[in-house]
């Protein structure tokens, strides 16, 4: 079998894993599996370029952060659902569709979908293979996202026999239950504060400008309609049947759905839903009643913001009362001193509350919350459990409101709060509570990945004072963890040996792990990229931080004030004493002639002849800088199909030229030449 044989038959076999596992539920293979599939992919396409196809499984994760979204224009206006809270609602909405269709009595067909609680998408297809992807926006224009679109697997890349012209599909990404709460554990783990609710992590997910952090988010989608340009009747006459069309086409659709002879069955349906809902693994607010007969909706039409063939029933959220003990503060490792409820333990939509976020102390006084009275709770999402407000705000006689402490609870220094922040910190950098947290991110699997190093032991090195620094840990002996607890000699001498194999990692590890604010994982990796080594990183200047792509003001001036204290500095060195790795390889635009330096580019629509990505790494590789907005300083607006019309007016309005994608290439290839 040639290579160009098994490239095929691997992105077919891929390609039909994703649909039984996205789309119908049915997986074949094991994740170990479906990934060593993958990984024998990208090493066949790496040996030959020639095979490059943009619709492969491996083009889902782009390589390069963008630096802003174009808008782009819906085939149709993406309209919002006027919503319905109970049975009469509903049933009204009933009465006004068949007045409107002059049904007298006769209930029509309605299909009744779960509502799924995420952010609404425009797909667009092309010959059937993806073109866009697009955010509702204001309904009329969204923003473009089809990097981060490519890397949400429940979305294919091409079509089974999908329409031979251009398609418009909308649905929704969502994050799945498991998904949010593995990023709330790290959240945690890390000492910053959790995310309110799956919907939100979803909606900031996919517009984070780099796809390769959104592809790690593990969002996932369904999808529920079709827009075709023209004439909207020329497909199925139900919409049952576009839901059927939508999965044979290889796209997933929420299984659940059900045809609804009349709007009892609809109420039936909401009904049923109420409590099941909690066992799905993902989350719904409601359902979606839609009428079935589409040449129907076309004679009902829709108002200014609603299709009048439509509503939302909204599932109202479980409250309880319960007693609020006291409100405790939480020190995270960046010292952020976050306040929590301790509830008297409850059942809330299926499982027991005994703790809740607060947020911040301004949080607090906005809603009056008291510790010693009851309080109303609930599951924001259904996921976050949190204190809503008293149970009786009006009371004769209330505790006395809650105060937030001026000092640190674990160390006692004082607490300061930044002008411009919500958030209390705690600046004492031998905090204990902040060693504890500091020291689980440091040996986390993100970061430097000391597998068995976990809460427990974590807690006790931390408690017996055998590590007051993060360079301690490098110091620690076998004989030393035999004395812990659950720590025998076997566990030991893992525990040992993993942390030995850490001193090896790559440098942006060992940066992550340091827990800088506001670096993440890529940051590290960036910045580790850039500067090579951790001295270069340190020596740098805010200015020359900036510089670095994808480096803001932000988090360069972090990065600065973290190294600019002595007793981080001593860190360092400690670190690089005991056997760290703190210099490795400086990854530089590739060497050769610079003929584009000094020239600045932004690309807008999309590009025919290879990706926008490519195109980018193409202009860098001759010394040109690509951005993501027109100003006086760029050079030219490179236009593809269906560019954003705020840069090509903005462009014109400050007179910067314009090539299109010929222009691009004759620019490219004269500069090689």
């Amino acid at each position: 079998m040639t290579a160009a044989q098994r490239v095929q038959q691997l992105r077919a076999e891929i390609r039909r894993h994703e649909e039984l596992y996205y789309t119908h539920a049915a997986p074949e293979v094991s994740d170990t599996e479906f990934d060593a599939l993958m990984q024998e992919l990208k090493a066949l396409e790496a040996a030959h370029p020639e095979l490059h196809a943009d619709d492969s499984p491996t083009r889902r994760v782009g390589g390069r952060a963008a630096e802003g979204f174009d808008t782009v224009e819906h085939v149709q206006p993406m309209l919002s659902l006027d919503n319905a809270y109970n049975d009469d609602d509903l049933r009204a909405f009933d009465e006004r569709v068949r007045k409107g269709l002059d049904l007298g009595e006769v209930g029509p067909s309605y299909v009744a979908e779960l509502k799924i609680d995420g952010l609404s998408i425009a797909l667009t297809y092309e010959s059937g293979r993806l073109v866009r992807g697009a955010t509702r926006g204001d309904g009329t224009r969204g923003e473009d996202v089809t990097a981060n679109v490519r890397t949400v697997r429940a979305v294919p890349l091409a079509l089974n026999g999908g329409p031979p012209g251009r398609v418009e599909i909308r649905g929704e990404i969502y994050l799945p239950k498991q998904a949010f709460a593995r990023m709330n554990q790290e959240q945690e783990a890390a000492g910053e504060p959790l995310f309110a609710n799956p919907r939100n992590t979803a909606a900031g997910a996919m517009r984070n400008l780099d796809p390769a952090l959104v592809a790690r988010r593990g969002l996932s989608a369904w999808m529920y309609q079709v827009v075709a340009p023209g004439d909207l009747t020329a497909g199925p006459p139900l919409h049952a049947g576009m839901l059927r069309q939508l999965k044979a086409w290889g796209l997933a659709v929420e299984p659940h759905w059900r045809e609804c002879d009349g709007i009892d069955a609809v109420i039936a349906f909401c009904e049923e839903w109420r409590e099941k809902r909690h066992d799905l693994a993902f989350e719904t607010d409601g359902v979606v009643i839609k009428l079935n007969d589409v040449a129907a909706r076309e004679r009902l039409g829709t108002t200014s913001k609603f299709p009048r063939w439509a509503t939302a029933f909204k599932f109202p959220a479980e409250r309880k009362i319960a007693m609020l003990h006291r409100i405790e503060v939480n020190i995270g490792r960046t010292g952020a001193a976050t306040p929590f409820a301790m509830l008297e333990p409850t059942v809330v939509a299926g499982s027991t509350i005994s703790m809740a976020t607060l947020h911040n102390p301004d949080d607090i006084i906005r809603k009056d919350i008291r510790p010693g009275e009851l309080v109303i709770i609930e599951k924001a999402g259904d996921v976050i459990p949190r204190v809503v407000g008293p149970a009786d705000p009006d009371a004769a006689q209330r505790p006395a409101p809650w105060v937030m402490p001026a000092a640190c609870p674990v160390c006692q220094s004082p607490l300061h709060k930044p002008e411009d922040e919500a958030v209390w910190r705690c600046e004492n950098s031998s905090c204990p509570a902040k060693l504890r947290r500091g020291l689980e991110h440091f040996a986390s699997r993100g970061a430097m990945n000391i597998e068995g190093m976990g809460e427990s032991l974590v807690g006790q090195l931390t408690e017996s004072g055998a590590v007051k620094s993060l360079a301690d840990v490098y110091h620690l002996t076998a004989e030393g963890l035999e004395g812990l607890e659950r720590m025998g000699k076997k566990s030991a001498a893992k525990v040992m040996a993993e942390i030995d194999k850490s001193r090896r990692n790559e440098v942006w590890r060992l940066l992550y792990g340091l827990g800088i604010r506001h670096v993440g994982e890529r940051g590290a990796q960036v910045l580790a990229d850039h500067f090579g080594s951790v001295a270069d990183i340190q020596a740098a200047t805010r200015e020359e931080l900036q510089q670095v792509r994808e480096i803001g003001p932000v988090l360069a001036e972090a990065v600065r004030t973290w190294f600019d204290e002595p007793r981080n500095r001593e860190l360092i060195e400690r670190l690089r004493a005991a056997g760290l790795t703190v210099t490795g390889e400086r990854k530089v635009a590739p060497a050769g002639p610079q003929p584009l330096a000094g020239k600045s580019f932004v690309i807008t629509g999309t590009l025919s002849g290879m990706s926008r990505e490519d195109a980018q790494a193409r202009l860098e590789a001759l010394g040109a800088k690509v951005t993501g907005s027109v100003s006086k300083k760029t050079t030219a607006l490179i236009v593809g199909t269906e560019p954003g019309a705020s840069k090509t007016e903005k462009a014109s309005a400050l007179g910067v030229s314009t090539l299109d994608e010929a222009g691009l290439l004759s620019l490219l290839t004269s500069s090689v030449c």
